[in-house]
This record gives structure tokens, C-alpha cells and sequence, in this order.
């Protein structure tokens, strides 16, 4: 898919890549959303951190990227990277070493943790320009996260919904790469005021591909 002009891949685990840049891009990893809400009371099954990481080092071996710019709420809270269990917390070590991390600041995020990488509100690479939460009106290039974009499909009376990328060829929203992340559906009223609804593509997350639709076709039956 080209977004302003750069040309970026869009992988069925969620991530991105930009061969041009040797650059991955994952949105809202929500590491240790388990434990945070276990603080509060509602108990869910402890393993996603465990599963977000080693999909992250399986497209990450698959790519082998030079950089990593994760689009913020990489961490679930402020509390979520002192809560990674010791083999949770030596994989991330292991997926950022030797390779320059740039996380990106979300609305959850703790940015006193003690991993390797820098951290800002948004950075602008070539034509793109990365940040958490996707502005409002023209905004040529941005790459964000935040609103975990995903599409519920009908076809022959069934329907299937799946997280997905989000593009009119001007700006991209990725889907959430968190194990236990939501999403919103992409034909909410949040949207229209992103994207260009004529040109609006999503890509869909299947198990080993992508499956484009077009706006045109997110209400066939």
C-alpha cells in the first residue's frame, strides 16, 4: 500500500514495514493490560504480554529491521513495564537490541522505563510522519495508532470481523498489535473525518494474508 508516497507493507500480524526506511511500525502493544486490570479487580488470563511479544519477534525475524517505532500505548499504564515477568521483560530486551527503538508516547504510556530507546510525541521520517493519536483534517503522511481500526464484513447472509489496516492513501491507521486489545469498528462516525471515504481501503487481518476491501464493498451481503 502506498501512503504519500511510501510504499509500506502491510503484514496479517498487524505490523507494518517500510523496506525503503528497513523500518517496522506496531501500534498499541498494551503490554501488561492483564496485570492492570487484575489491580482492579477483573481478572483476565495473564498471557498476553507473552503473546504480543513473541508475535513482535516473529515478524521482527521475519523483516529484520533496523528500526522499530512502536505508535504508543506500548505500555498498558504507568505501572505495566515493572510488572513484565523476567522472561517477558529479557524478550523485549532481545527484540530492541541492536536496533534503534523509537517509541512513540500514547495516552497510557510510562515514559520512565528502563528499556533502550528514545522517546517522543511524534517523529517525522521522509514522507511520514509518525504520532499516537490520528489528527483531525488533512494530515498528508501521519501513521498512527490509538483508535484500533477493524471491519466487520457480510458476505452470502455470514459475517467475519477482523482488526485491520486502515488508508486512503494520504495517512494510515494501524490496527492494535496487543494480544488483548478492542477495536473500533471502521465504519464509526470517528472516522469520517480522518479519511477520504471515496478512496478509504481496508486491510483486513487473516491468518497468513491480508485481505483488502474497499469502502465500497465494507456493506456488500
Amino acid at each position: 500500500m502506498v501512503v504519500n508516497g511510501a510504499e509500506i507493507i502491510c503484514d496479517f500480524s498487524g505490523a507494518a514495514f517500510w523496506e525503503a526506511e528497513n523500518l517496522l511500525i506496531v501500534a498499541d502493544l498494551h503490554l501488561e493490560k492483564s496485570s492492570c486490570f487484575a489491580r482492579h479487580g477483573q481478572l483476565l488470563p495473564p498471557y498476553d504480554s507473552e503473546r504480543t511479544l513473541k508475535r513482535l519477534k516473529n515478524v521482527i525475524e521475519k523483516y529484520q529491521p533496523q528500526k522499530i517505532i512502536a505508535l504508543g500505548d506500548s505500555f498498558h499504564d504507568n505501572q505495566a513495564s515493572t510488572q513484565l515477568s523476567g522472561k517477558n521483560r529479557q524478550l523485549l530486551e532481545d527484540i530492541i537490541a541492536n536496533r534503534e527503538m523509537i517509541w512513540i508516547a500514547g495516552n497510557h504510556d510510562d515514559e520512565k522505563t528502563e528499556f533502550a530507546g528514545q522517546w517522543t510525541h511524534e517523529i517525522q521520517i521522509g514522507p511520514l510522519i509518525f504520532r499516537h493519536e490520528p489528527r483531525v483534517g488533512a494530515q498528508n503522511g501521519e501513521m498512527a495508532g490509538h483508535l484500533h481500526p477493524a471491519l466487520r464484513i457480510f458476505r452470502r447472509g455470514m459475517s467475519v470481523r477482523r482488526f485491520c489496516f486502515a488508508s486512503d492513501g494520504n495517512r494510515m491507521i494501524l490496527p492494535a498489535f496487543g494480544a488483548y486489545a478492542g477495536g473500533m469498528d471502521l465504519t464509526h462516525k470517528i472516522f469520517s473525518n480522518i479519511f477520504k471515504k471515496s478512496e478509504l481501503i481496508a486491510c483486513l487481518l487473516g491468518k497468513n494474508t491480508i485481505y483488502p476491501i474497499h469502502q465500497r464493498d465494507f456493506f456488500s451481503r
